[in-house]
């Protein structure tokens, strides 16, 4: 108690150099060369004596990528022994699997190889997918199975994370400096943390249907934001765009009268079965020979009134019209144009039911 109180006495500089009294200087507290914050390469010599129990992990492939898996494999085998890590192909139970060694040094690369199959079954390409074994590299499998449930509403939305041409994902692979692939019913994304919750919140808003293009419009101020030194302590909501949701009107749906309907205390008269109807027209008891024979009998007879009514069509464009009605339409439309009201009649009903002033134009112009 008596120390506290003492040290409450003192002022704030006494207190920073009581604190620091037998503190010496480190050899990186005055280096400008030295970046704190790098992360250091994991070694070899890091962890000479390895793990302490193995651990292994199985994902399964769908059967279209079996060809791919099959002719890359060699590959995958090089890439993951490097880290003494032993990948297994099933080909019977179509899964990959990937277990550690006594000679696996880095504890984390086992979490890194399973993401890797993991994309592979994905659809992913195998040189993307052997990315995700570098440091600072990650990868998120985004699942929207369970977002949209209308399964026309979920194609659209998709189709518009894609983009005409793929561009939409195009532009967000550059502003997000990610590997986008969408596939089926998930998005494989490979790239840095940070973009990569980026690249989620993009996706999950695209089918929630808000339009990628919002966000692509976001990050790309953001972007030019960065390369501003002075605005990096500033808030930059202000240059952000706010859009608004619009709410479009659904038309009016015209109310139909309901007629009232009469009421009777019987219940309606019971329709008949599927097997009654078939015992009416006997087709019950046939066999199921005599079904097929049947069917086909109808649709053979089907076949041939449509052939018939196709011949009679090309047929009627060779038959010739009959004259002696061509003959009488004719007298009818002259006799039409002999029977017509003279000018004078048509004058005077044109006087009649126009106004003064089309009257006087009229006037004027016969003059």
């Amino acid at each position: 108690v008596h120390g506290i109180q003492l040290m409450q006495g003192l002022t704030e500089e006494e207190k920073k150099k009581k604190k620091n009294k037998y503190r010496r200087d480190k050899p990186w507290d005055n280096d400008p060369t030295l970046d704190k914050w790098k992360i250091e390469e994991f070694k070899p010599e890091d962890n000479p004596f390895g793990l302490l129990a193995d651990s292994s992990f199985s994902i399964l492939f769908p059967q279209y990528r079996e060809k791919y898996i099959k002719e890359i494999w060699p590959l995958v085998k090089k890439e993951l022994e490097k880290f003494h890590i032993k990948p297994e192909l099933n080909l019977i139970e179509g899964s990959m699997n990937v277990t550690t060694s006594k000679k696996t040094w880095d504890p984390y690369i086992i979490i890194k190889a399973r993401d890797m199959i993991k994309l592979l079954a994905r659809s992913v390409p195998f040189d993307q997918a052997k990315r995700i074994l570098e440091d600072g590299v990650f990868c998120d499998i985004i699942k929207l199975k369970g977002l949209v449930k209308n399964k026309e509403r979920f194609v659209k939305r998709r189709q518009r994370l894609i983009g005409p041409n793929g561009m939409t994902l195009k532009a967000l692979q550059i502003l997000t400096s990610c590997y986008i692939l969408v596939q089926g019913t998930t998005v494989s994304a490979i790239g840095n943390f940070k973009e990569l919750k980026v690249v989620r919140r993009v996706v999950e808003d695209a089918m929630n249907n808000v339009h990628p293009i919002y966000n692509i419009k976001e990050l790309m101020i953001k972007r030019e934001l960065m390369k501003k030194p002075e605005l990096q302590n500033e808030n930059w909501e202000r240059f952000l765009p706010h859009f608004k949701k619009q709410n479009q009107k659904k038309k009016a749906k015209k109310a139909t009268q309901k007629k009232d309907k009469i009421y009777t205390p019987f219940p309606p008269e019971q329709q008949p079965r599927k097997i009654d109807k078939m015992m009416e027209t006997g087709e019950y008891f046939l066999s199921q020979q005599q079904k097929v024979d049947m069917k086909k009998n109808l649709k053979m007879q089907d076949a041939k009134v449509k052939s018939e009514k196709k011949e009679k069509a090309k047929d009627n464009v060779f038959i010739p019209p009959d004259e002696d009605k061509l003959f009488a339409e004719k007298k009818r439309q002259i006799m039409e144009r002999e029977q017509a009201p003279p000018v004078d009649e048509l004058k005077k009903k044109f006087f009649k039911k126009g106004s003064k002033q089309q009257q006087h134009h009229f006037a004027h112009l016969h003059q």
